[in-house]
């Protein structure tokens, strides 16, 4: 694992959460499609990753879902 640069700094870099290898032309960085807010490299890195990862996750998975229930327009219960 890379050392000394964790949280968002981490991610403007465009590397790995898990192992630090930058995002290149040949290496496509995949998003954690939970929380949109690490990179991985690969299964396996999200895989090691995740013990980390989990709780901060969790958080923001459930903020996004917040957000998107507060975007909706309020239904009308008269059928309008």
């Amino acid at each position: 694992m890379m050392s000394g640069v964790d949280g968002p700094e981490r991610n403007m870099m465009m590397c790995c959460a898990a192992c630090g290898i930058a995002g290149v032309d040949d290496i496509k960085l995949k998003k954690c499609t939970a929380c949109y807010l690490v990179k991985y490299c690969g299964v396996k890195c999200q895989r090691d990753h995740r013990p980390l990862h989990k709780k901060e996750c969790k958080k923001r998975a459930a903020e996004l879902r917040d957000e998107i229930l507060f975007r909706q327009p309020e239904s009308n219960h008269l059928g309008d």
